[in-house]
């Protein structure tokens, strides 16, 4: 497994974790939001998702990664 940590722009309450966390679940990979830092923790299989896919994810429910 690989692990990478992404800051994450624009999230602007709680709620916006949940939103984050359940786009990774979707498309296969683990993640953990730090709401108070902007970041994410991931966790993907590499053989299976790209880190790009991830980024791409989070930016459909409207936030701006940055690597």
């Amino acid at each position: 497994m690989k692990e990478a940590s992404l800051q994450v722009q624009g999230m602007t309450c709680r709620s916006c974790v949940p939103r984050i966390e359940s786009a990774i679940n979707e498309i296969g990979a683990e993640g953990h939001v730090n709401f108070e830092q902007g970041t994410i923790d991931v966790r993907f299989d590499e053989d299976k998702i790209r880190i790009s896919e991830i980024e791409e994810a989070i930016r459909k429910k409207g936030y701006n990664v940055l690597a």
